[in-house]
This record gives C-alpha cells, structure tokens and sequence, in this order.
C-alpha cells in the first residue's frame, strides 16, 4: 500500500543515506527496533512509500550480513527501508534483491543503526518450520496493520499456501508462524480483507531461494 509521507520524512530518507557509514561529529542515534512484525516503508519516491511488514531479521551465515526479508511487491532494488515507527531515527536499509515468482524481497540492513529482534508483538521467532502449511493447522501472522490474529490453513500448493488468517493491504510480508516457528510469509488476499482467503509463500522455498545467493546462503533469524 502506497501512502504519502510528510516532507520531514521525506528529507530524512534522501539526507541520512548521505551519511551512511560515515563518521559524525553527533552523537549517535538511537537504534531502531525491528523484528518480525515490524511496519516499515519502503520508498519509492522521496515522499511517496509502500506501508508494509517485515517477515524475519536475522544474518547470513556465510558473510553474516544482518538482512530481512518482506514481500516482494513492497519495493524493488535499490529503494530505502525506514522503520514505520522510528522514521526519525534514519534509513534502516536497503532492498538488495527481488524475486517475482515468489514475491519476496531481500532488505540488508545498517547494522550501526538496526537493533534486531525476536519478539514482536504477539509473535516471536525461534526457527523455521519448513513443512507446507496444511489443514488443520492453526497460523498466526503479526501485521502491521491488523496486529496479531490467527486462521486455519487450508492447503499449500507449490510454493504458496493458502489460509483464513485475517490480513488487510500493509499486512503484506506478515511472517505466518505456527508456535513460535516461521512457516511462511503473507502476499495477498482474495476479494475482501479479514473475509476473503490469504495467500502467502511457505518458508521452504524462500529459504531455498536464500541458499542459491552466495551473500544470503545460510540465513538464520535473530
């Protein structure tokens, strides 16, 4: 969901990425929180952004850079991720990758500015449950919008699955737990919000996805 953002906002998505990585005569701000569940904007224009969630933070194995991961039609290479709550505190990250068969999108965060976090919300995340989701298997998702709820999953068909979880338009990249395990991610649904069926893409093939990119292979969350 696309939505106009004030013009201070505005100033700090172009002014705070000149100083990324360089020294400051300030002090250093505070750092932003962010963790699954989390509400971020990604910038499309400089006073233009999409209103999305954070599916999972955590690192690479191989080159342990901190990343995360949202769906993938919040935004596309090279657009900056601010934390919807803490706009004030500067850039949080960049999308680095995209892939349209699954909708996902890889975001690489400032480690000097981002505080990763397990829990948010009603939702924490302690692994991966690769398995599809299936019926009857209750889901949980935490959005930025609609907050925390859960629904019945109907069934998975390759790489998607399909549930009754209750999602609305900002909710997209939602992470879909069962206990307190990742087993997906929320893309879309169909008719209407918090009635119609949720789609989303299962953790296995994003995962999947992840080991085939060098820089990204072996990610864990926080």
């Amino acid at each position: 969901m696309a939505q106009r953002l004030t013009a201070l906002v505005a100033a700090l998505a172009t002014t705070v990425l000149a100083g990324w990585g360089a020294g400051a005569a300030e002090a250093a701000p505070a750092k932003i929180p962010l963790g699954g569940g989390s509400g971020i904007y990604v910038m499309k224009t400089k006073d233009m952004a999409s209103s999305c969630t954070l599916t999972t933070i955590g690192r690479a194995k191989k080159t342990n850079k901190l990343i995360g991961i949202t769906a993938g039609h919040c935004g596309v290479r090279g657009q900056y991720v601010l934390s919807e709550r803490y706009t004030d505190r500067g850039v949080a990250g960049v999308v680095t990758y995209t892939a349209d068969a699954l909708d996902i999108a890889v975001i690489e965060f400032n480690e000097k500015l981002v505080r990763p976090l397990r829990t948010v919300q009603g939702v924490t995340i302690n692994g991966f449950d690769t398995r599809p989701l299936s019926f009857p298997t209750i889901a949980c998702k935490q959005g930025r919008t609609t907050g925390n709820t859960c629904g019945i999953a109907w069934f998975s068909k390759g790489h998607e699955h399909y549930s009754q979880l209750c999602i609305v338009e900002g909710d997209s990249g939602s992470p879909v737990v069962v206990g307190d395990r990742l087993a997906g991610m929320v893309n879309a649904y169909y008719t209407f919000g918090c009635i119609g069926t949720e789609t989303g893409t299962n953790i296995g093939p994003i995962l999947k996805r992840l080991a085939a990119l060098p820089s990204y292979r072996g990610f864990t969350p926080i």
